[in-house]
């Protein structure tokens, strides 16, 4: 399956340190190995997964959806504000 990040995606993730970059590709591996892992949200959000996890203390929120046969990594941030952010962005795409 291919992966496809967005330009949101990219930008959060080039500010990691290099041990959380190998934590996030852990994850995203097991979200390539097993797609429903992830919660799918309902309404504006219809068809987004998230997927929660912990980098050291902090609790990230990964929203990814399949688009053909590819995985597009949407968005990565803590849960402040992560939906407004999230709304926003995919309605400007």
């Amino acid at each position: 399956m291919k992966v496809i990040q967005s330009r949101s995606f990219e930008k959060k993730v080039k500010r990691f340190r290099k041990q959380d970059k190998k934590i996030l590709d852990k994850q995203v591996h097991k979200i390539l190995d097993n797609p429903g892992i992830g919660q799918e949200k309902k309404g504006d959000l219809r068809g987004v997964f998230i997927h929660k996890f912990k980098i050291q203390t902090i609790q990230y929120l990964l929203s990814y959806r399949f688009v053909g046969d590819a995985l597009e990594l949407i968005m990565i941030g803590p849960h402040e504000n992560y939906y407004r952010d999230l709304k926003t962005y995919l309605k400007s795409r």
